[in-house]
Order: structure tokens, then C-alpha cells, then sequence
């Protein structure tokens, strides 16, 4: 099984799509670094052999900001809006949507689960 991030591969996929299960690499990425590493994308990941993984293994590590070091990074820059108190840091802090989205119906991801309001009955 190859392990590459600390991320184990799925054996019965092809390497372009078990290189997604890495957080930070999608869809083109995971072309360009088969790519540069000489490897048919359509191969799946048990058939590759260690050499192959190897290479793959450090175009990720020399190229790429993936797992740990990424999601340290997008914490830290949330943290960073929050502490400077921008409108962006607001929404974050009160768990509520960030991008503009309608907050009267919806946004129920952010929100969590509907909170009914006591007293209030129809007379």
C-alpha cells in the first residue's frame, strides 16, 4: 500500500484519483504530478512499483503545501481575520456563512440545528 503524507492510497484506484485523497491535492494537481513523475495516471496505485512511488512521493513533498503544514496554514489565517476583527473574522467567530450566502432560511451547515423559540404560540 503506498503512503504518501501520512495519507495510505486506496490499492484499487487509479493513481490520479487515490493522489485526491491527500488534502490539498485535486484533480489537476494530481495530473501534473503524475506528469512530472513519469507515471500513467490510469495505472492503478497496487501496480505501481516503489520506484514510481518514490518519485511521486518527493514532487509532493519539494512542490506541494499538503496536509498538516496546509490545514496549519488555513487555521492560522482564519485566526488572523478573527484577531484582526475584519467582517470575514466576525462571520467565523459567530459560526455563521462567510461568503455573502443568506443567513433568513439555510446556512443550517454553519448554524447547526434549528433552535425553537419558547412562547411563541398562535393566540
Amino acid at each position: 500500500m503506498a503512503r504518501i503524507s501520512g495519507v495510505d492510497l486506496p490499492r484499487n484506484k487509479h493513481i490520479a484519483i487515490s493522489l485526491t485523497y491527500i488534502f490539498g491535492i485535486g484533480n489537476t494537481t494530481a495530473m501534473k504530478v503524475c506528469e512530472a513523475a513519469d507515471v500513467d495516471p490510469w495505472t492503478k496505485t497496487d501496480h505501481l512499483n516503489e520506484s514510481e512511488v518514490i518519485k511521486i512521493r518527493e514532487i509532493i513533498e519539494r512542490d506541494y503545501i499538503v496536509e498538516g503544514d496546509l490545514r496549519r496554514n488555513v487555521t492560522q489565517n482564519i485566526k488572523v481575520l478573527m484577531d484582526i476583527g475584519c467582517y470575514r473574522g466576525l462571520r467565523h467567530r459567530r459560526g455563521l456563512p462567510v461568503r455573502g450566502q443568506r443567513t433568513h432560511t439555510n446556512a443550517r451547515t454553519r448554524k447547526g440545528p434549528k433552535r425553537t423559540v419558547a412562547g411563541k404560540k398562535k393566540a
